[in-house]
């Protein structure tokens, strides 16, 4: 809302600019011609004040062109012999300045050296002119004051220009990396959420299926069955390559507070539960304690652990497995226990996953730990999160 009123006034501004400068030149022009200098003379100086406005205004989509009219047209002014003559009694000359600011703000600061080093070039070619010109009576050291104010004067325009260039460069390289950081969130957040949900209910899918697949009495059901597991399976793995383009599930550490892709409670461990059973998959759900209120992001800790430990469990071992999912309740803590029994035997499920550290990564960002045991007869995913009373 702000930046339309700006754009509106600046052309207006810099039109006022140039009108009042090039009055005040056209007055100092006079004045100078009053003096005695010849008409040519005043001409040629005129010339080269519409240049300098020129440059001034070419200057902004077109750096170098722009300040290259404008040095030329300063070299015009040191060159021209005039009564009294000095290029910096002129209020357009304003306008060298003014396109070595634009220049410095827009080109690299190699570039801009250069223009710093033309315009000092131009100061001391203008001083040593003058010099020449100087009538006997007049003290040498007037022209070293000029030259030393010009020197700063052009000095401070570019150094200031450059300051301003290199935080507009700062703001934008901060820009860029908030922007990508957002995008590695967003990504982070889809991924863990499609890993989540997606993934855990295929798993259980082709668990089923397996399952059904051996208890059918019916060998071409039974190949049949088999076949869709093993179409599944494929499924599976071809979600966990897509899930792999979006980036490593803990590519950003804040997209574990993501807030969740479905509803999901503590109420609804149960039915998660229930939905992995199957002839060939005892999975069975307990809670040990009373239940204690729980932080938003500890509560999606607790259930996508459980998710993934029966997933974890269903996808790495050979049918019939026993998986028993467990919550102990104290007043500051629950502790979460996913532990099976090691199945028929492991199963080769292809690459390894990034569940486990997505987990671990909800898990820490809710003020928890998370440990895997390799026991004697079986795997054991334990995490340890805080109440709200021993937060």
């Amino acid at each position: 809302m702000t930046a339309s009123p700006r754009r509106s006034t600046w052309p207006a501004t810099t039109v006022a600019a140039h009108a009042v400068l090039a009055l005040l030149t056209v007055l100092v022009l006079a004045a100078v011609r009053h003096l005695g200098a010849d008409l040519w003379q005043v001409a040629a100086a005129a010339g080269a004040v519409v240049l300098l406005h020129a440059g001034a205004a070419v200057v902004r989509r077109r750096p170098w062109p722009g300040y290259t009219i404008g040095a030329l047209a300063m070299l015009v002014l040191v060159l021209t012999p005039a009564l009294s003559w000095s290029p910096s009694l002129l209020p357009s000359a304003v306008c060298f300045p003014f396109a070595l600011w634009r220049l410095t703000g827009l080109v690299p600061v190699r570039s801009s050296v250069v223009a710093l080093a033309v315009a000092v070039l131009g100061i001391v070619l203008t001083e040593v002119v003058a010099w020449a010109r100087l009538p006997p009576d007049t003290p040498v050291w007037t022209r070293l004051v000029e030259g030393g104010l010009l020197m700063l004067v052009v000095g401070g325009v570019w150094l200031a220009a450059l300051l301003v260039h290199r935080r507009h460069e700062a703001d934008r390289r901060a820009e860029g990396e908030r922007l990508a950081a957002a995008v590695a969130t967003e990504r982070a957040g889809i991924r863990r959420d499609l890993h989540d949900v997606i993934a855990h209910t295929v798993t259980v899918m082709v668990a089923r299926i397996e399952a059904a697949a051996v208890t059918t009495a019916d060998p071409a059901t039974r190949r049949e069955l088999g076949d869709i597991a093993e179409a599944g399976r494929d499924a599976h793995q071809g979600l966990r390559a897509m899930l792999a383009t979006l980036g490593p599930a803990t590519a950003a550490p804040r997209a574990a507070s993501r807030p969740a892709a479905v509803p999901i409670s503590l109420d609804a461990l149960p039915g998660l539960v229930a939905s992995a059973a199957s002839p060939l998959h005892a999975v069975t759900y307990a809670e040990v304690g009373e239940r204690r209120p729980l932080s938003l992001s500890a509560e999606v800790a607790v259930v996508r652990t459980v998710q993934e430990g029966i997933t974890n469990a269903l996808r790495h071992l050979e049918p019939p497995v026993e998986v028993a999912a467990r919550l102990c309740w104290s007043p500051s803590e629950v502790v979460v226990e996913v532990r099976d029994d090691g199945g028929k035997a492991p199963r080769d499920a292809g690459s390894t996953g990034t569940g486990l550290m997505g987990i671990e990564e909800r898990v820490r960002t809710a003020g928890g730990t998370l440990s895997i045991d390799d026991g004697d007869d079986g795997w054991v995913l334990r995490a340890r999160l805080p109440t709200k009373e021993g937060a």
